[in-house]
């Protein structure tokens, strides 16, 4: 077998592959526009072959406070993140200090812990404090998931800047709260969009905590909003997809256009010199 007939095999299978992987996302779409007595239609359609849309106007009637809330919780989470995670990357990559070892290892050991756990630990805290049913409690909530992972993305990279660049700006007079903001941040700008992207992600995606910490909120995310349409005699699908295509919009969006930032920001780290 020659090269080129190799690379076209592996094309037809990667393409298969591919075909399989997104068949759900097709099937989402589809059942979006199926009208709502076709939906146990034995064998289902393929295709819409009469397509409605009155689950998307469900969406434009219902979700979009939803929709609101989500974003406000995902942005709320990127910005808790980035404060937390983003100097203390710093100081285990370039500060060394005492106990960082131990740090690193609790932080791994942190995404371990099974996120039913988590959020049955902050209900009961939640509860004492008033926290209940309040978004920037779920702010606080979806953080605790992102922060280990940004800390560790935010020291692997770090770790890969030359410590010259830093030693040049103490020469120049900056202290480390100077270098961090006028030397560090600006480099680690793969690390910024990798740990905003995937903390945007998960409070955008969260379920768990926002069904055990704010069921009963007058603000609630869209993942409660597809919740709503699910019920014993009620199972609206074709709205239910809808709300699911429209919410899966703006994660497939960061994700085309962060692509090469996350690919550069989550390898960092992984090759020494």
């Amino acid at each position: 077998m020659n090269s080129r007939t190799g690379k076209r095999r592996y094309t037809v299978i990667g393409l298969l592959l591919t075909a399989v992987m997104l068949f759900p996302v097709y099937w989402m779409i589809n059942v979006s526009l199926t009208p709502q007595q076709d939906m146990r239609k034995d064998p289902p359609d393929l295709l819409p072959l009469h397509p409605t849309f009155e689950g998307y106007r469900a969406v434009l009637d219902d979700q979009m406070p939803y929709l609101g809330t989500s974003l406000l919780i995902g942005l709320g989470t990127v910005a808790l993140t980035l404060l937390l995670a983003a100097p203390a990357g710093y100081a285990l990559a370039k500060l060394r200090p005492f106990g960082g070892g131990f740090l690193g290892l609790a932080l791994l050991v942190a995404q371990m812990i099974p996120g039913i756990v988590m959020a049955m630990g902050f209900y009961g805290i939640f509860l004492d404090l008033g926290l209940l049913n309040s978004w920037w409690g779920l702010i606080v909530a979806d953080s605790t998931i992102a922060v280990p992972f940004g800390v560790m993305i935010f020291t692997a990279f770090m770790s890969g800047i030359p410590g010259e660049l830093i030693a040049a700006s103490r020469i120049d007079g900056a202290g480390a709260i100077r270098t961090f903001w006028s030397v560090v941040l600006p480099v680690s700008r793969n690390a910024l969009v990798t740990v905003s992207l995937f903390s945007f992600l998960w409070a955008w995606s969260d379920f768990v905590f926002a069904n055990t910490l704010d069921s009963g909120g007058e603000l609630r995310p869209i993942t409660l909003g597809i919740y709503k349409y699910i019920g014993n005699n009620n199972q609206e699908w074709n709205a239910i997809m809808a709300t699911a295509v429209v919410a899966s919009v703006p994660a497939a969006v960061l994700l085309v256009l962060a692509q090469r930032y996350v690919a550069a920001g989550v390898t960092a780290g992984a090759v020494k010199d």
